[in-house]
């Protein structure tokens, strides 16, 4: 790989490759000769570094902080009846089938279902964040109320149909 020659500065006409492009110190300093004058109290002129970030100014009274503003981040989740409808739909899948509490269980499905519909509400009126929490609460708890049905039914109708098989 070839260079363009650049012009020696020794003064023998010859040409001399400068990589760092006539940077200072890159070439070997000779005897008498000072590549700038330098005049006396004056020193090379130093870069800048890198200092502090500029700081944003703060946002207009009724407008959303600028991008990249400090210390605003996505919002955050909020929907107390969705979250609630998601715990009682649970609490209700667990017990609404179970013979000894299947009355509290189904309690716990009604409710869930009722905070559920209001969760859906409140998101879509923009007042909560996260709908899919209180769907999720409100499914859960229609089916619970439903599994707790159709299993007591069965086991009532289990009872019921020993009770008159043996009387034959």
């Amino acid at each position: 790989m070839t260079y363009p020659p650049t012009p020696d500065q020794s003064g023998q006409g010859g040409f001399q490759y400068d990589p760092y492009g006539s940077q200072p110190g890159s070439q070997p300093q000779q005897p008498g000769y000072s590549p700038q004058p330098q005049q006396p109290g004056y020193s090379q002129p130093q870069q800048p570094g890198y200092g502090a970030a500029p700081q944003l100014p703060p946002a207009a009274p009724g407008y959303p902080p600028a991008y990249g503003a400090p210390g605003y981040g996505p919002p955050q989740p909020k929907n107390g009846m969705g979250t609630t409808s998601l715990v009682l739909g649970i609490i209700g899948l667990v017990t609404a089938w179970i013979p000894g509490v299947a009355c509290f269980g189904w309690i716990m499905c009604i409710l869930a279902v009722i905070f559920g519909g209001i969760g859906i509400s409140n998101a879509n009126k923009g007042l909560a964040t996260n709908k899919n929490v209180a769907v999720t609460g409100l499914v859960l708890g229609i089916a619970a109320f439903a599994l707790g049905i159709i299993i007591t039914l069965a086991v009532w109708g289990s009872i019921f149909s020993m009770g008159t098989a043996s009387t034959f």
